[in-house]
């Protein structure tokens, strides 16, 4: 009998090493993305300075951002990792390289990742800002202890009035809650703020998805080469070629007596002139299935996943009036590999983890498309560590709510694992209801207005009417003289 316990033991201390191990190999390949992305955007001039005590303060906010930046890309795993897993033991039931796949692995990593978003939107992040703006207290030694110290002091006046904020909060939507467990930190003011905060990440992807769908079309179209009816690729870069030379002959013979603003306009025209032939340069070296074919399959592969995005969250509207398992729950136990998530079954899954990828890439394109929130976009070797901090930030907040917004939506069956799933709205019908009824109007509502415009800008384009001397508007061109056009120019 002590022998079967000695082993039970034992396999319990492996398990648990062995998921120690997968968790540390998954998070440090995770920071080193995380950091080769933050050293692409970062300036360089604020790490290569000749005050070594300022490089080196530098050089520690950085370190935090970097692990912000990991447990961010880990949180938008949560969902794709946990809905892979289970399909990968529902096909390899009995394997025995697939033994480490387990419930308890999962649970782990979803209980770690919300463990480190509080450690770092509570007390990392602040303490970086701090930090890169303290410059320790007067009459004091300075150097690098000193920032530590004031930093400290900011960041505990910080805490108190956070939870200050918090218990009000607290103590004017559950008074007697409130005051049973006043001191009660751990247990609920922490999870309190969570998720608080998870709803505003929530809220917050409600407004930036819908608008980043939208503008995925846009964003993708200007990446890639459209298809152009009627036009020929060799003629109109022939002309641009010499309107260019025309431009740069005129600005190098330009005599000084010339009114600088005739030189100003010049010199734009000549940047956009330049700008449209490297463009045809760009038409011209693609092969015919990159002109012809490319930009319509990808559109068509954002519209259906736009359009599938919907669909689905207008069946799980349905779902929440007649189904009460449909609204988002939490579990202590994902029962991994006894049935698959999606009805229909390993392509189910697949496709649910296509749109969850899809949702969170929607939303940071939304986001920082958005006029309160361009200023944080990084630009490559000129982000400045203030706003590396914001975008960490900005990002965290968008990842940690992504599980919850996909279960909300009905995107997935997964149910939130840890305590993802004790956040204090999710069990009101009326909230999710109406989060669901508001994403499908808005997302609708913007792929409406964004395919119906952009097929209507690409025809004008395609024959020529955009070369007309007036400024073509929507209402300018009705759609049967597009159509006239296009007849005769066949004709």
């Amino acid at each position: 009998m002590e022998t079967d316990d000695v082993s039970l033991r034992e396999q319990v201390f492996h398990d648990r090493v062995r998921e120690i191990l997968i968790c540390v190999q998954l998070f440090v390949c995770l920071y080193i993305l995380s950091y080769l992305i933050l050293t692409h955007f970062k300036k360089n001039a604020e790490f290569v300075t000749d005050d070594i005590e300022d490089a080196t303060v530098n050089r520690i906010a950085l370190w935090l951002c970097t692990f912000t930046l990991s447990v961010a890309v880990c949180a938008v795993l949560l969902l794709p990792i946990s809905i892979l897993s289970n399909e990968v033991l529902l096909t390899f039931p009995q394997s025995y390289y697939m033994q480490w796949l387990n419930g308890s692995l999962i649970h782990g990593l979803w209980n770690l990742v919300f463990l480190f978003s509080n450690l770092s939107l509570v007390f990392l992040m602040p303490f970086a800002y701090f930090f890169t703006e303290s410059e320790g207290f007067t009459g004091s030694k300075k150097g690098v202890m000193a920032r530590v110290y004031e930093t400290a002091v900011m960041l505990l006046l910080l805490t108190l009035l956070v939870l200050g904020i918090v218990w009000v909060a607290s103590a004017l939507l559950h008074d007697n809650t409130a005051r049973e467990s006043l001191y009660d930190l751990w247990e609920y003011y922490l999870p309190y703020l969570y998720s608080c905060i998870s709803l505003f990440g929530v809220l917050l992807l409600l407004l930036c998805t819908p608008f980043g769908m939208s503008r995925m079309f846009s964003i993708t179209g200007s990446l890639l080469v459209k298809p152009r009816l009627l036009e020929n690729v060799e003629e109109t870069m022939n002309c641009a070629m010499f309107e260019e030379a025309s431009l740069s002959r005129k600005l190098n013979s330009s005599p000084s007596c010339w009114l600088n603003l005739n030189l100003e306009a010049m010199k734009r025209q000549f940047v956009s002139v330049q700008a449209k032939r490297m463009a045809l340069e760009t038409r011209r070296k693609a092969s015919p299935w990159q002109r012809n074919l490319g930009y319509p399959l990808v559109m068509l592969l954002l519209l259906a996943l736009t359009v599938v995005c919907v669909l689905m969250v207008c069946f799980h509207v349905l779902e929440l009036l007649f189904d009460e398992s449909a609204m988002p729950r939490g579990m202590e136990d994902p029962h991994l590999g006894l049935a698959s998530f999606s009805m229909l079954g390993s392509l189910g899954a697949a496709v649910q983890v296509i749109l969850i990828l899809y949702l969170m890439v929607s939303s940071v394109v939304g986001f920082y498309s958005s006029p309160l929130f361009s200023s944080l976009l990084p630009h490559a070797q000129d982000t400045t560590l203030t706003q590396i901090i914001g975008n960490c930030v900005s990002l965290l907040v968008l990842s940690s709510a992504l599980p919850v917004f996909s279960r909300t939506l009905g995107i997935t069956r997964f149910d939130l694992l840890g305590d993802f799933g004790r956040y204090n709205w999710l069990g009101n019908f009326h909230i999710v209801f109406l989060y669901n009824i508001l994403f499908a109007g808005l997302t609708s509502a913007c792929l409406i207005n964004t395919v119906t415009w952009a097929v209507q800008r690409e025809l004008i384009r395609a024959f020529g009417l955009h070369r007309l001397p007036f400024t073509v508007t929507r209402p300018a061109i009705p759609f049967r003289l597009l159509l006239a056009s296009g007849l005769s120019k066949i004709q």
